[in-house]
């Protein structure tokens, strides 16, 4: 349910808050007032698309804002994109800067107009007043139709997608054959040259210290030598001098036992060098000047060099190229017996499309049937006198499917008896447009609410202006069934008439006055003397008789 909404700096509003309350919510006031920009904040709180024209004059950004109650979908939701729960509550804000960029917050944290599309569908439904019958096309006719049945279209876009994939895989290796026919030449030479190089992850860096070792082997086994006598080997040698302090140091500790640590560290430093020596001996012994073993390295880094060149910066890219070349030739080799495979996968994906895309065919076609009926029921509740039909035909050329299966969904009436049923766009009066959406709504929320539904969602409901080109009777029977529909949901509605302002169970008025040279809006909701006053004044205009408080006084009893 719609708790609050606030509106700030927004079209013609300065700063307008309102408070609703479940039930059947109504807002009046006088042409201009901002009542229908309240919805278009509204719904553009539900995701949709922003304008830096509705910032007000002069102000450096808009801000509208809401509260909902929230639900354990929408929680879902929420966490599903990383944002922290609010409670029982669903906070939502948008601003849109001067500049043209804009924010969006939910529950105070930064999210994107994307989570308020995806958060709409559990939290409100606005039919505003720019929707008409004209953008009512058979997507939206199917959709509508879907929502009354109950039925999920997850099973046949699955399908859709699995038969797209598979269409895409053969087409791709049917138009690309070409192509690899005339790269085979050198796909195999390039497979023939990687391959008969037996490389090994790594090995360039193994021979470029072996060769560094080989070229400087003079080098090094005269300083590896060195080494060795200067540490064990010559007569002034470090392990001479070594063992001359060790003796001299035990004989210290003899006497003294505050140097034997120092003894034993001796010694230990005497083992530790004696170790040193050895290595340095046995590299030096190990050391060898092979003109031949560095020609040889030499000829495989630059063997190694080419193909890294050419192939790749390192030699695992190089292996890893020459793998996918072998499979690209492994493909052409194979070329039969991979068509083969994929036709099967596309004649298996197909079939999976056309049994799920019947299913939902025989669905669509028994929902039609009920929402037909229904539909047509609410329609004649409307002072009208209708037939009413929806058409459900299945175009099962390839061509036509689609993720939401391959029917074409129509809605026809006849307004008049005798006159042939017509495509719903094709009706000419705005009224007769106005009550037949008003019914096919309240049709399909009237069979979402009721307990046979999965999961029914708990929305709110908002007509903006619903019943233009309507009145008397028929703007009644139009006040009735918004009644009727608020019992199981909230329900907002933009009105002018006085005769289903008296259906409200709140009543709120949008006002505006000039205050500093700025024109304001303010939202009040009503008291029972208030509402009296306000539905008075839509019978009589700007002057209230007392005729008209009586009349709208009878109208209000009436409605209860």
């Amino acid at each position: 349910m719609l708790v609050e909404l606030r509106a700030e700096n927004y079209a013609v509003i300065d700063h307008a808050i309102a408070v609703f309350g479940p039930g059947l919510n109504l807002l009046t006031g006088e042409t201009g007032a901002g009542k229908s920009i309240l919805v278009d904040a509204l719904a553009l709180l539900m995701g949709g698309k922003s304008s830096v024209e509705v910032v007000r004059h002069g102000a450096a950004k808009a801000v509208v804002a809401c509260v909902f109650e929230s639900t354990p979908n929408a929680e879902t939701i929420l966490e599903a994109n990383g944002i922290d729960s609010a409670g029982n509550e669903v906070i939502l804000r948008r601003e849109i800067l001067s500049t043209g960029k804009g924010r969006v917050f939910v529950n105070n944290q930064p999210a994107t107009a994307t989570v308020l599309k995806q958060l709409a569908p559990e939290l409100a439904l606005v039919h505003a007043q720019t929707e008409s019958l004209s953008s009512f096309d058979q997507a939206q006719q199917r959709i509508l139709l879907d929502r009354f049945g109950g039925i999920s279209t997850d099973a046949i876009a699955e399908a859709h997608f699995c038969w797209r994939t598979a269409a895409d895989k053969l087409e791709d290796l049917l138009q690309g054959e070409q192509d690899r026919l005339r790269m085979v030449d050198l796909w195999s030479y390039q497979n023939k040259e990687i391959s008969t190089a037996h490389l090994v992850p790594g090995e360039d860096e193994v021979l470029e210290t072996e060769k560094r070792v080989l070229a400087n082997s003079e080098k090094l086994y005269a300083a590896a030598i060195g080494a060795f006598d200067q540490l064990y080997e010559g007569g002034a040698s470090a392990e001479v001098a070594l063992r001359a302090a060790l003796r001299n140091v035990e004989e210290l500790a003899r006497y003294d036992g505050r140097f034997t640590e120092a003894a034993q560290q001796l010694a230990s430093a005497r083992a530790t060098l004696g170790d040193v020596s050895a290595s340095l001996r046995d590299y030096a012994e190990g050391i060898n000047a092979s003109p031949e073993r560095l020609a040889e390295i030499e000829d495989r880094l630059a063997l190694l060099d080419r193909l890294k060149r050419k192939y790749g910066q390192a030699v695992t890219e190089v292996i890893a190229f020459g793998e996918e070349v072998a499979r690209k030739l492994a493909e052409v080799d194979d070329r039969d017996e991979i068509l083969k495979v994929l036709r099967k996968d596309l004649a298996e994906a197909a079939a999976a499309y056309r049994a799920a895309a019947a299913a939902l065919t025989a669905e669509r076609k028994a929902a039609a049937v009920k929402l037909a009926k229904l539909a047509e029921v609410q329609i004649n509740s409307l002072a009208m006198k209708v037939h009413f039909e929806i058409d459900v035909v299945a175009d099962e050329n390839e061509s036509h499917w689609n993720a939401p299966g391959w029917d074409q969904v129509e809605y026809r009436i006849s307004t008049n008896p005798g006159e042939p049923l017509k495509p719903l766009h094709e009706i000419a009066s705005g009224g007769e447009m106005s009550r037949v959406m008003l019914a096919l709504k309240v049709s399909v929320e009237e069979s979402a609410a009721k307990p046979k539904k999965k999961n029914p969602t708990p929305r709110t409901l908002v007509f903006d202006e619903i019943d233009i080109g309507i009145g008397g009777r028929a703007a009644e029977a139009v006040g009735q069934k918004l009644k009727s529909l608020s019992r199981g949901q909230q329900v907002l509605c933009v009105t002018h008439l006085p005769q289903i302002a008296a259906f409200a169970d709140q009543h709120l008025v949008v006002e505006k006055r000039e205050s500093e040279g700025r024109t304001k809006t303010q939202i009040r909701t009503l008291d029972d003397t208030a509402r009296t006053q306000e539905v008075a004044r839509m019978l009589s205009g700007a002057k209230v008789t007392e005729t008209s408080l009586q009349h709208a006084a009878q109208m209000i009893a009436a409605s209860r």
